[in-house]
């Protein structure tokens, strides 16, 4: 077995100690839950009961009995995301492959769900973020009834296996496996859609022209093909190893894809206390593997959005990361893959390629990976580094590619696409971000311009749309933190941006807001901490004043009079007229004046044990 980077093993060693504490209260709780399976027997008789009343057929008695293993199955499914409409059938299979295996499922819940696609540039968006909380504690209400040895997640997209996990982890005394879908077959490309939208941005095409190419890029069941958030989830839990090896790329509705939900199933009976191989989630999710997917995001340009969700989910079971922890691994996890944005291929040409076992096998063979993790399928990720297939109408697992098919999509830790992870903490006098340059071109890592300070995406679109917006300049956009207004992403913003790129100038966007998973050709500082709401330093900037971007050496400056600096007081966040629909961002309001910064996950859910204000 290859020794670990020592890189990889200074960036773990200090998570091990910096978690040493709240690891230990964590573990403590998880510890102190197991030994009382089948859990179903500490029920009175009224309350298991009410447990099985709505359950048919043979699976009631086999409860009642409290002789077999019972799954709860948490789902995400709705008909809103391409992606989870797939999860309709999953239940059934799930239910008869526990059948067969001597246990039973039940369908503990469903957790909201909402398309980031749909919502993106709507008051909408100002859930999204927040949409994670309601998530993970849906997925707690679900579990909550104690009558499950065991449960199976079902979640693909942004916020909802974040969300799901970290519910999840509240129960890390039972085993749980997450359960994929797959992408939808790959339709227009991601570059000539892209294409299209500036297009649009500059009037070259009409909305109809528009809306068929998205519809083209979009067209049916199963996941965006891009490597935006949602697909990014997907390695992770394949990293983490909480995926069956392979599963995350199957596309949905063919034989495979049903073979897996089904030995998923089997297997999640098999890691339960009765099954003999207990193995809970609160101990597959540790430092190491917590370390091992951020390896895995920086080695295949991974969305930013992980260093908020990445940094949550551990913290819900009791592991401190940070963004200096991402920057140093950044600093030597090569690049191996080259998905769109950060390249022209999308998942099922990188699946095709080699996928998730070359990856695997390339950055465990090259030491950028704990291999000795436990996992859902055992102790040791190698078995990661197998594909799936069929045979006899069974799922089997052997060697993956020895070689990428596609060199263009896919390389060894030999020779990657670049020597780096390409994400960037970027800080200076307007405090901490995050940047992504995998897939910013070299000339524009660096740009000197003066800023323009809006505070509102509406704002810049205004601006563009005016012409205002045709010289050097830096994008402030301000008041789109979580506190402010939910973090949004600002997704939107990317083609307007990219226009003026195109023309020559020097462009670029500074934010305490989100970005897309899918962030892009421009240079992008986002998640700025603390917000501009928090009285972070980027509410002090004005429009003219010089803003100094450097990517590569993670600068992040002003150049403004330090006097006057000082002397400057930060700007009040813009109050919405009472008129202005909600469309439900209210009900959300306790979760904007709860919210940590950026760099804490911008969770909710408060301070771990001994830790002080997270803001």
């Amino acid at each position: 077995m290859t020794s670990p980077h020592p890189q990889l093993q200074k960036v773990t060693e200090r998570v091990i100690e910096r978690s040493r504490a709240s690891r230990a209260v964590y573990l403590a709780r998880i510890d102190a839950a197991q030994g009382h399976f089948p859990v179903r027997g500490a029920l009175s008789c009224a309350n298991l009961a009410h447990g099985f009343a709505g359950m048919q057929g043979d699976d009631k008695f086999a409860i009642k009995a409290l002789k077999a293993p019972n799954i709860g199955i948490v789902s995400s499914y709705n008909e809103m995301l391409s992606a989870h409409a797939p999860y309709l059938r999953y239940p059934d299979i799930i239910k008869q492959a526990a059948r067969d295996a001597g246990g039973t499922a039940q369908f503990a819940g469903g957790v909201p769900a909402m398309c980031d696609g749909v919502t993106q540039g709507n008051i909408g968006m100002e859930m999204s973020l927040f949409s994670r909380e309601a998530i993970a504690m849906g997925t707690a209400i679900a579990l909550t009834h104690n009558m499950f040895d065991a449960a199976l997640c079902l979640g693909i997209c942004d916020k909802i296996v974040p969300g799901l996990l970290i519910g999840a982890l509240q129960f890390g005394h039972l085993p749980t496996i997450f359960v994929p879908a797959g992408p939808m077959a790959s339709g227009l490309s991601n570059d000539e859609k892209a294409k299209i939208r500036q297009k649009f941005a500059t009037g070259e095409v009409g909305r109809d022209v528009l809306l068929e190419a998205e519809a083209s890029a979009y067209h049916a069941q199963g996941t965006c093909t891009f490597y935006g958030t949602a697909n990014s989830n997907q390695l992770l839990m394949e990293v983490m190893g909480l995926h069956l090896p392979g599963a995350a790329f199957v596309h949905p509705d063919t034989p495979l894809r049903d073979a897996l939900t089904a030995e998923a199933a089997r297997r999640v009976l098999a890691i339960t206390q009765e099954g003999g191989e207990y193995t809970p989630i609160g101990h597959v999710v540790d430092e190491r593997a917590v370390v091992n997917g951020i390896v895995g995001l920086l080695a295949t340009g991974g969305s930013t959005n992980h260093t908020l969700h990445l940094v949550a989910i551990a913290r819900a079971a009791g592991i401190v990361i940070d963004w200096d922890d991402f920057d140093a691994l950044s600093q030597v996890v090569p690049l191996l893959a080259r998905i769109y944005p950060n390249g022209k291929a999308d998942v099922n040409h990188y699946h095709a390629a080699g996928g998730m076992a070359f990856l695997m096998r390339e950055l465990l063979a090259a030491g950028f990976l704990h291999e000795d993790v436990t996992t859902v399928v055992g102790r040791g990720l190698s078995r990661y580094a197998e594909e799936p297939r069929l045979e006899a109408g069974q799922v089997v697992w052997g060697p993956g590619a020895e070689t990428s098919l596609d060199a263009a999509v896919l390389r060894p830790a030999s020779a990657p696409f670049a020597p780096d992870g390409g994400l960037r903490l970027m800080s200076g006098q307007l405090g901490r971000g995050v940047i992504k340059i995998s897939a910013v071109a070299a000339s524009h890592r660096k740009v000197r311009a003066p800023a323009i300070v809006f505070d509102s995406q509406e704002g810049v679109k205004a601006a563009f749309d005016a012409g205002e917006l045709d010289r050097d300049f830096v994008a402030v956009v301000r008041f789109q933190g979580a506190r402010a207004n939910g973090m949004p992403e600002l997704h939107q913003l990317t083609p307007l941006l990219a226009v003026m790129q195109d023309k020559g100038r020097q462009v670029a966007l500074v934010t305490d807001g989100r970005m897309s998973g899918a962030s892009g050709k421009v240079p992008a500082v986002i998640h700025l901490s603390p917000e501009a709401l928090l009285d972070g330093p980027i509410g002090k900037v004005r429009t003219g004043d010089m803003l100094v971007i450097d990517a590569e050496a993670g600068v992040l400056d002003i150049e403004v009079d330090p006097a006057e600096w000082a002397a400057r007081v930060p700007a009040t966040a813009p109050t919405p007229p009472l008129s202005a629909p909600t469309f439900g961002t209210d009900l959300f309001r306790v979760f904007r004046h709860a919210a940590a910064s950026a760099e804490h996950g911008a969770s909710v859910f408060g301070p771990l044990p001994g830790e002080g204000d997270a803001r």
